[in-house]
């Protein structure tokens, strides 16, 4: 695998959760606004999304962008999602096709559609409800945070239509390591294990596609998000499934996922 692939926001969880299966796989350019606290093991910048120059300079022989930086708060303000998340994703885009990357892999979240469950919770977040969604339908942001991630979306869109940018909008869910989260329903049935993360973007990396929106959970039995797209289009498999877990985070034995 020889691509170049700049990671942004390297340092954050969903960085790490990439890092953590598949550093080895590719020729990293990290990036994100503070400094390592130790020696990283990839070329490292130091850089802000919402800068034009330092994001062109950060993009230099670069095939691939995994872009994950912005201000992750579902509480974050008008003021910062606006700066971080909305303008910081328009000079990302701008900065890929200025300098001929060929793919973005953007991180968006599943508060870009959370607006589906209000009338339908908890029955939603249940192995009997049969309701999906699957990436064709409109974002309902559940906050401003999701506001910033449609807007994402959307810009990701028009990149493509405009410029033949590759695009792939990961609607991310609930990461967590080791375990789903621990007595919340919603949680695990939006569960995506850290194994699962590091796979599905490495199909983002790899895969062929135009402009695609998925869903990033893993094969939970109880989920509302539909898998379908990300299987068919990126060659996703996941491996991992909350109902292997008990509401604590024990691993079920072999009788308890039986029942």
């Amino acid at each position: 695998m020889d691509e170049r692939v700049l990671l942004t926001g390297a340092q954050g969880r969903v960085g790490q959760a990439i890092l953590g299966g598949i550093a080895d796989d590719y020729e990293w350019r990290l990036l994100d606004r503070e400094p390592p606290a130790a020696e990283p093991d990839h070329e490292f910048v130091v850089a802000d999304v919402t800068d034009e120059e330092e994001m062109r300079e950060a993009m230099a022989d670069v095939d691939v962008v995994v872009h994950l930086a912005g201000d992750p708060r579902p509480e974050a303000p008008w003021e910062s999602v606006l700066r971080n998340n909305i303008d910081g994703a328009r000079v990302v885009y701008e900065a890929a096709v200025d300098t001929g990357v060929e793919k973005v892999a953007f991180a968006s979240s599943n508060h870009a559609v959370g607006h589906y469950e209000t009338e339908r919770k908890p029955d939603i977040y249940r192995k009997s409800s049969e309701f999906r969604l699957d990436g064709t339908e409109l974002p309902r942001p559940s906050n401003l945070y999701g506001v910033s991630k449609a807007a994402g979306e959307t810009l990701g869109r028009y990149y493509h239509d405009e410029h033949d940018l590759s695009v792939v909008c990961v609607r991310i869910g609930n990461l967590t390591k080791g375990h789903p989260p621990k007595d919340y329903e919603r949680g695990q049935a939006m569960w995506l294990s850290y194994r699962d993360c590091a796979h599905l973007f490495e199909r983002c990396i790899e895969a062929d596609y135009g402009y695609e929106i998925v869903y990033g959970i893993s094969d939970n039995d109880r989920k509302y998000y539909s898998l379908e797209r990300a299987k068919e289009v990126l060659g996703y498999d996941p491996q991992d499934n909350s109902a292997e877990y008990t509401m604590g985070g024990e691993l079920k034995d072999d009788a308890e996922r039986e029942e």
